[in-house]
């Protein structure tokens, strides 16, 4: 297959997608990268005579890589993920708003275009997490225990853009943080960026059918393929607090190589498919207590070209239950 990555600066070294490429051109697969925020595109020819498989997306939030999937999709190529399902989480308002609308449970979200505006949010809401609608990776992450607190940090958060509020929601100072790979998902733990004093390393954990279920559940709403989705438990249960597409899927056992088979098989089934497919809702896992969910290689998957062997086999029949792997989407 002949696959383009969209890698921005921030992530040239980072061993995701690094790792992924490597791993598909050892397959014999053809692999072009491009750096959407270190080079001069002249974007009708960059389209026009690039005639891959699939284009795959690592940028970061608010960078100049998305709108270049947006124009690779809207010439008919297939993007991984789709690039309307990016779009719709890197923007943490329409997010939320699509996510409640939806069933998810998310809390109650307010938008404003500048930090002043936030001074209406109900005091009885207090306290609040302020952060960017376009932000990543913590950045500008605020607990905000009250309105004299909210006009304090104003000045810092001045220049972020369109800014979200929600309550927050008490919890034990740590985020489950759940990947979805082809089909797949993996719960790890880790300290919430809400507590930095709290001593909690990032480790895998087991992965609950109440969290499974939730984490399945945002993959089929927002048609996300390779996603993260960072999970409290709160006093009512498992509330969602983001959704990311392609995240680093840290801590997943041979990440780079599982990564690389979805990415096949999606691009593989974005060559058949005129229309994008509605994902097929996972079910609930059947074996509680699993660290993974996982499901076997779909029949029309593609196989590495000339790769055989333990390195990069699916998980044994015994660590999971079985669940459907999500339909790939082509756009």
């Amino acid at each position: 297959m002949k696959l383009c990555f969209l890698v921005e600066e921030q992530y040239r070294h980072d061993g995701m997608p690094v790792e992924v490429i490597r791993r598909l051109t050892s397959w014999g697969h053809q692999v072009d990268v491009l750096r959407p925020g270190g080079a001069l595109l002249r974007m009708t020819e960059t389209l026009q005579g690039a005639a891959h498989d699939a284009w795959v997306l690592k940028t970061v939030s608010g960078g100049p890589g998305l709108t270049l999937l947006e124009a690779a999709a809207a010439a008919g190529t297939t993007t991984i993920n789709d690039a309307r399902s990016i779009r719709g989480v890197r923007d943490k308002a329409l997010a939320a708003a699509i996510g409640r609308g939806r069933g998810l449970p998310l809390p109650p979200t307010y938008a404003a275009a500048g930090p002043e505006l936030l001074a209406e949010v109900p005091e009885s809401e207090y306290p609040i997490v302020v952060k960017p609608a376009d932000g990543s990776s913590g950045r500008a992450v605020h607990l905000v225990r009250s309105p004299d607190r909210l006009a304090a940090l104003a000045p810092e958060l001045a220049g972020e853009g369109l800014l979200i509020a929600q309550p927050y929601i008490p919890n034990s100072g740590v985020d489950i943080k759940v990947y979805g790979v082809g089909g797949e998902l993996y719960a790890t733990e880790r300290r919430s960026p809400l507590h930095p004093d709290h001593a909690a390393p990032e480790r895998r954990v087991p992965l609950s059918d109440e969290v499974a279920a939730v984490a399945a559940q945002a993959g089929v709403v927002y048609g996300l393929d390779l996603y993260g989705v960072d999970v409290v438990l709160g006093p009512d249960g498992p509330v969602v607090v983001d959704v990311n597409d392609f995240p680093s899927f840290r801590q997943v056992p041979d990440a780079a190589a599982r990564v690389a088979r979805a990415v096949l098989a999606l691009a593989a089934r974005g060559a058949r498919t005129a229309e994008p497919a509605e994902p097929v809702r996972p079910r609930m896992p059947e074996q509680r207590g699993a660290v993974a969910t996982a499901v076997p290689p779909a029949a029309d998957a593609v196989s590495p070209a000339g790769a055989a062997g333990a390195q990069g086999s699916p998980p044994g029949a015994g660590q999971a239950a079985q669940l459907p792997v999500p339909a790939g989407k082509a756009v």
